[in-house]
């Protein structure tokens, strides 16, 4: 990489369009995660409300349960 003090103006230019980008891409990542977040957290509470039991269950039987459960259906 050049060194900063000898970079033209262009150069400049593009290494801040590219960490605007980087910022912006990370900034995206960080908001898909808390909606994937905040989703699953719903979909669990949902889960729970319709079948209070599975707040009780080892997360592997849970699973083996609605999968058993689902591809019967």
């Amino acid at each position: 990489m050049v060194e900063k003090k000898d970079m033209t103006a262009d150069e400049k230019a593009l290494l801040q369009a590219r960490h605007r980008q980087e910022e912006a891409e990370a900034r995206n990542r960080v908001k898909e995660r808390k909606a994937r977040t905040r989703r699953l957290i719903q979909e669990g509470a949902i889960l729970e409300s319709v079948a209070p039991s599975v707040a009780d269950m080892e997360l592997d039987y849970l699973k083996r349960e609605l999968l058993i459960r689902l591809r019967g259906m």
